[in-house]
C-alpha cells in the first residue's frame, strides 16, 4: 500500500504528532508498506531523507518553536503524482491539511485525518487570540473531520468530544503505540550518575515539550512542594521548549535549582535510560489527547502521577499503575507524590509491574494493525462527493481570517503577509 502522510510537524521537531507520524511511519515501512511525508521544512532537519517533501516554512512562528508553511511548491503535485497514493493521511486541518484536502478530493483518493491536538488550546500562540477565534477553531476542525473518509482519534475521550462536537464521519480510537522494547532496557543507575542525582535520591520524572498548555507552571510549583517535604527527592526534565526558563526559575525561588536536573531532549537509548531513572512520571497537561510519554514511562516500568484529563485517563489507573487525581490544587498533587514515596518497597514493585502491563495495551504492533486495517477498509468503499462539507469548512476559513485579522509583517522576510491563503496553502498574489 501507498500511503501519503501530510503533517505540520515532523522531525527534529519535539512533539507528540511529529513522535506519532515517526512511530507509525517506521512500523508501515518494516511491513513493507511504502510511505510519502510531506512536512514543513525545520532547522537542523535530517539530511538525505528517503521518502521525505519539505515545504518552505517560516520557522519558529510567534516565539513558538512550531513552524509555519509558506506555499505549496509546484514539485509537490508532481511528486505525488509519481508516487501515486492509495491512502491520504492528514495530521492537520489547516496549512498542509488543506493542500491534502485539496488532492484527495479531485482525485477521489481515501482521505483519513488524525485529531492529535484540541486546537482551541493553542490559539494563545496566534496574535488576536479571542473566544472567537477558539470558537471557529473548533468548527474548522470538525468541518475538516467531516470531509473525511475517516477520523482517527488518539483516545476515546477525544473521540466522544468529536461526536459531541458533530462530527459524522466514522471515528475510531488509534492510539500511537509504543515500541515496548524500547523501554525495557537502559541503566537508570548509570543516567543518574552522569546527572549527578544522588543513587539513592527519589526521582521525580518528566518528558515532553516544555511550553505553556502542558501546565508546567503548575507542575513546577507542585513537584517543589513536594521537594520540601522529602529531602531525598529530585526533578528530572527531559525536553526544550519556552517554558523552560519558567520551570527554572521557580526552583531558583525555592532555593532548589540543585535538585532540578535538565539533560535537554533525549533520544533512543539515552531516552529509555532517563525513564528508568525516574521512581514516578508526573504530568499535569489537560491538553493532550493522547499521554504518550505516560505509556512511555508504564513501559520503563515507572508508576504516573497525573491529572485527570483527556489522555491520561485512558492509561492511568488510580491506585494501580499511578495515581489519577480529580482536582487540579498543588497540594494534592504534591500529597500524590508523597503516597508513592512512602510506599513500602514490595508495594513499589507492584506498582511498578501494574504500570508495565498496562504499557502492553498501548503496543505499537496493536495499533498499527488496527490503522492498516481501517487503511484497506477504505479502499473497498465508494467515494462520495463532500461539496457541501467543503463549501462550509471553506466558510469557516474566512471567519477565521476576519476575526485573526492576519499576522501583518510576521511574514515580512519573506516577502509575503501571512493571511489565509496561507492557511489554504497558497500565496497571496
Amino acid at each position: 500500500m501507498n500511503i501519503l502522510m501530510m503533517t505540520n510537524t515532523f522531525t527534529p521537531h519535539i512533539g507528540g504528532v511529529a513522535r506519532s507520524l515517526e512511530a507509525f511511519t517506521a512500523e508501515y515501512r518494516k511491513r513493507g508498506h511504502r510511505v510519502l511525508v510531506v512536512a514543513p521544512e525545520f532547522e537542523n532537519m535530517p539530511e538525505n531523507e528517503v521518502d521525505v517533501i519539505r515545504i518552505p516554512a517560516i520557522q519558529n512562528f510567534n516565539g513558538s518553536d512550531f513552524s509555519v508553511v509558506l506555499s505549496t511548491p509546484g514539485y509537490l503535485t508532481e511528486a505525488i503524482k509519481e508516487f501515486n497514493p492509495d491512502v491520504v493521511h492528514s495530521h492537520h486541518p489547516y496549512l498542509i491539511g488543506g493542500t491534502a484536502l485539496r488532492l484527495a478530493i479531485p482525485h477521489k483518493l481515501p482521505l483519513v485525518f488524525t485529531h492529535h491536538t484540541m486546537y482551541e488550546q493553542y490559539t494563545h500562540y496566534v496574535p488576536g487570540n479571542s473566544e472567537a477565534l477558539k470558537r471557529f477553531v473548533i468548527q474548522l476542525s470538525t468541518g475538516y473531520a467531516n470531509l473525511c473518509n475517516q477520523v482517527f482519534a488518539p483516545s476515546e475521550s477525544v473521540a466522544s468530544v468529536l461526536r459531541r462536537r458533530g462530527v459524522v464521519a466514522r471515528i475510531d480510537v488509534v492510539p500511537t503505540g509504543v515500541h515496548l522494547e524500547k523501554f525495557d532496557r537502559g541503566s537508570g543507575a548509570g543516567f543518574r550518575a552522569a546527572m549527578d542525582i544522588p543513587e539513592n535520591a527519589f526521582v521525580v520524572g518528566h518528558v515532553g515539550r516544555l511550553a505553556p498548555e502542558k501546565n508546567l507552571e503548575f507542575l513546577a510549583k507542585a513537584i517543589t512542594g513536594f521537594l520540601k517535604t522529602e529531602n531525598r527527592a529530585h526533578f528530572l526534565v527531559v525536553g526544550r521548549g519556552p517554558s523552560e526558563n519558567t520551570i527554572r526559575e521557580i526552583f531558583s525561588r525555592e532555593g532548589m535549582a540543585d535538585r532540578l536536573h535538565t539533560p535537554g531532549v533525549l533520544k533512543h537509548p539515552l531516552l529509555a535510560s532517563g525513564y528508568r531513572a525516574m521512581d514516578v512520571f508526573a504530568f499535569a497537561s489537560k491538553s493532550e489527547t493522547q499521554g504518550m510519554v505516560l505509556t512511555e514511562a508504564m513501559a520503563a516500568g515507572v508508576p504516573v502521577v497525573a491529572l485527570d484529563a483527556p489522555g491520561a485517563r485512558e492509561v492511568v489507573v488510580d491506585h494501580r499503575n499511578g495515581r489519577l487525581l480529580h482536582s487540579e490544587t498543588i497540594e494534592e498533587f504534591s500529597s500524590a507524590l508523597q503516597w508513592v514515596a512512602a510506599l513500602s518497597s514490595e508495594r513499589m514493585q507492584q506498582l511498578k509491574q501494574d504500570a508495565g502491563n498496562s504499557a502492553e495495551e498501548f503496543s505499537m504492533g496493536r495499533s498499527a494493525d488496527k490503522a492498516l486495517t481501517l487503511y484497506k477498509n477504505l479502499l473497498d468503499k465508494e467515494f462520495f462527493d463532500r461539496h457541501k462539507e467543503y463549501s462550509a469548512w471553506t466558510t469557516i476559513l474566512h471567519k477565521i481570517k476576519t476575526e485573526w485579522a492576519v499576522i501583518k509583517g510576521l511574514a515580512g522576510a519573506a516577502g509575503a503577509a501571512l493571511n489565509i491563503d496561507v492557511l489554504e496553502g497558497k500565496r497571496k498574489p
